[in-house]
């Protein structure tokens, strides 16, 4: 019995030990915010000043496609606050009821988003999303590789580049771009017209060096490559450590998108992701993030603080010939199946 008692000692003992070691190890007034993001689209600066000036802890998760995204984000993989999808994937998550509508009374920085980055066809009332970035794809080249004009798509089906061109891994943004090519619209949801565009893309595939997404900055810089399928903002960042590269929107058109900040269904921290929105959306901590990455700002306050050359950019701030021929993606629905099975067929090539 004397021994039982000792033993019953020892194991109470532990479990309270257990118990404040616990405790010690997370506050249960810990302030958090959930965070996922595309990778290397914003200041990790950003995160540290927003801690240390609310007091709460920011978890940041990153992804490289909208589809990745939305996949995780609908099958609960998490309970994130925050995402940053694209115009088309916001009109897909709204329609499934999936976005927490935003309470605007919170986010006082909103009256200095422009006026043209409101009332969009994603969100045309403005009840679940704050802009955060927007611009074009196009094409980038090294103006030492590449000696003649660039201004069409269809230079990345020369064969004289074989081996120096690289692609999106995405499929809508990859096939959008054969789409354009043969002069059909980027929302096409017309399956002869899929079929064309993806023997294109079949035929292209063996001059194609690599699919890539974020890698793709390394490799021009590091001239890996002659051309590659870039968005703007990455462009004016490789631009700056590699002045032989220069980007282009061809002539046939492109893509111009919107990516904007929402806050999921269900999120446990609503407040919190509110205050987030703000905080982004502040005139300073958005120049902040601009310069990091290099995209175009929605927000005409941090227009005003831009330095010249970026201001006069036509790679960042486009004018609207440049933009003339572009289309915004749309949500496609059950169509969009039309694009899975071309990609993976692409792929399987």
């Amino acid at each position: 019995m004397k021994q039982f008692k000792k033993l019953l000692s020892l194991v109470i003992t532990v479990i309270t030990l257990t118990a404040l070691v616990a405790g010690c190890g997370q506050k249960k007034d810990t302030k958090v915010l959930n965070v996922y993001n595309w990778g290397d689209y914003m200041d990790e600066s950003v995160l540290k000043d927003f801690e240390k000036e609310y007091g709460i802890k920011v978890n940041y998760e990153v992804y490289d496609t909208n589809e990745n995204m939305y996949t995780k984000v609908k099958n609960g993989g998490s309970n994130y606050d925050i995402c940053i999808p694209s115009d088309y994937m916001i009109t897909k998550m709204i329609n499934e009821d999936m976005l927490e509508k935003i309470d605007f009374n919170n986010i006082s920085s909103y009256k200095q988003i422009g006026d043209k980055f409101k009332n969009l066809a994603f969100d045309p009332k403005n009840e679940y999303s704050v802009p955060y970035m927007w611009g074009t794809f196009g094409i980038i080249y090294n103006s030492k590789m590449v000696k003649e004009p660039v201004d069409s798509w269809n230079i990345l089906w020369d064969e004289k580049y074989k081996g120096e061109i690289l692609m999106f891994n995405s499929l809508r943004d990859t096939i959008s771009i054969s789409l354009k090519r043969l002069g059909y619209s980027m929302n096409s949801t017309n399956p002869n017209e899929i079929e064309k565009a993806k023997q294109e893309l079949v035929k292209q595939k063996p001059l194609v060096r690599a699919y890539v997404v974020d890698e793709v900055k390394d490799m021009m810089v590091q001239e890996e490559a002659a051309l590659a399928v870039v968005w703007a903002g990455d462009a004016m960042t490789m631009m700056k450590r590699n002045p032989d590269l220069k980007y282009v929107i061809p002539k046939e058109g492109s893509n111009m998108w919107f990516d904007n900040i929402v806050i999921p269904k269900g999120s446990k921290h609503k407040k919190e992701a509110e205050l987030f929105i703000d905080f982004l959306t502040r005139a300073d901590i958005a120049k902040k993030n601009a310069d990091y990455i290099g995209y175009s700002t929605p927000n005409t306050e941090t227009y005003k603080m831009l330095d010249e050359d970026i201001k006069n950019s036509k790679t960042a701030y486009p004018d609207d010939e440049a933009l003339k021929e572009c289309e915004v993606f749309i949500n496609l629905g059950n169509n969009i199946k039309l694009y899975d099975d071309a990609w993976t067929e692409i792929k399987a090539k």
